[in-house]
């Protein structure tokens, strides 16, 4: 047999396999509405974050290659998303337009089957969800270069909402023009926080251009697309959304950065075994007052990742802790922990149990991480 005919053979038993696939795909989706005809005469939770990542973390396990396990969440995702459409459409709020990182960051969550509510603040998504006029909000939370977002944290002050997942977007900006060359480019559209992470790459490569901040990345995608000579700093996404050839990759200063965005609902997930756990409080002011505080965690062996202090509004000169710690509320030493915390706090919250995000594998995009333009 010549390497044409054998071309040939093999492709053909690509095509059975694939007709095999689209009828599991179907049978698969048979029975997830067999799930949900279940669901509504139980009332029980329509959907179920865990679930989901126990199917991807079991799948990840079995699978032996040469598929890539990276590719195995991003495929299910997506599955998963068409099934849950059959059921119900999920509305998920995040900042908008089109193209934003949130908006990425959105899709990497919940798949393209969701239906995506566009708003103009951070507040705007914690007022949707808490309506119930989107099933979810996805909100920036930190970026590895530039820090927490404050905004994000403040809502969680009087918000009812809890944390229902962690996405990780890495960041990677473009040049996006219809100019051949930067020579030519005299203005450069963006949101202030992606051109400051581009200052270096811009301040060598195009000098001579006038810097405009504007309200998204993804507005001065869709700006440089009518303005001659003009360009923008945005995602690739951002580029095939809107129909700008992309000039240059990669501009970013750091290479290796990444944003974290919460997903915000109604009631945390269930235990997954790879959890996160968040909460804030207060303490009453005192020589050691924060080191007693964080004892507990030591003594029943829990990692701490993370901690911050944000003043408190209402009182003055008080403080508000933010501390993200390994483990689920359903843990018996994080229990045991958190119930020697609230002892001695003025004020404890508990914002919510979830599945950590995964870097390995995250959607590259460029991230921005003000209240208005998070990519």
């Amino acid at each position: 047999m010549d390497k044409k005919e054998k071309l040939k053979q093999l492709r053909k038993k690509i095509d059975e396999v694939d007709s095999q696939l689209l009828e599991l795909l179907n049978k698969r989706a048979s029975l997830a509405l067999d799930v949900g005809e279940i669901k509504k005469e139980e009332k029980a939770r329509f959907h179920v974050l865990e679930r989901e990542e126990e199917i991807y973390q079991r799948l990840t396990e079995l699978n032996r290659g040469p598929f890539p396990s990276e590719a195995i969440r991003p495929i299910f995702r997506e599955i998963i998303s068409a099934s849950l459409s059959l059921e119900k459409i999920l509305h998920i709020a995040c900042l908008g337009p089109d193209a934003t990182f949130s908006h990425i960051a959105s899709i990497q969550q919940f798949g393209q089957a969701a239906r995506y509510i566009y708003t103009k603040s951070v507040a705007e998504i914690f007022d949707e969800v808490e309506r119930e006029r989107a099933d979810y909000g996805v909100v920036p939370i930190e970026n590895s270069t530039e820090g927490v977002v404050n905004l994000t944290l403040d809502m969680f002050i009087e918000s009812p909402l809890q944390i229902c997942a962690e996405v990780m977007l890495e960041i990677s900006h473009a040049l996006l023009s219809k100019m051949e060359q930067m020579e030519d480019i005299t203005t450069i559209y963006s949101h202030p926080q992606a051109l400051a992470q581009c200052y270096g790459w811009l301040s060598k490569n195009v000098p001579h251009a006038e810097i405009k901040e504007v309200f998204s990345t993804a507005m001065a995608a869709k700006m440089t697309l009518e303005e001659p000579h003009s360009a923008a700093i945005a995602s690739e996404f951002a580029a095939k959304i809107y129909g700008v050839p992309v000039l240059k990759r990669k501009i970013e200063d750091n290479p290796q950065n990444f944003t974290r965005f919460w997903v915000v609902g109604k009631k945390s997930p269930g235990r997954t075994g790879d959890d996160k756990t968040s909460l804030m409080f207060s303490i009453r002011d005192g020589v050691g007052a924060l080191h007693e505080m964080l004892e507990p965690f030591a003594t029943h062996s829990i990692n701490m990742t993370k901690i911050e202090s944000r003043p408190f509004r209402k009182k003055p000169w008080e403080y508000i802790f933010f501390i993200d710690i390994e483990g689920h509320l359903e843990d018996a030493p994080v229990k045991a922990a958190l119930e020697a915390v609230t002892k001695k706090t003025q004020f404890m919250k508990i914002l919510g149990s979830y599945p950590k995000g995964k870097t390995k594998g995250a959607v590259k995009g460029t991230v921005s991480i003000a209240e208005n333009d998070t990519p």
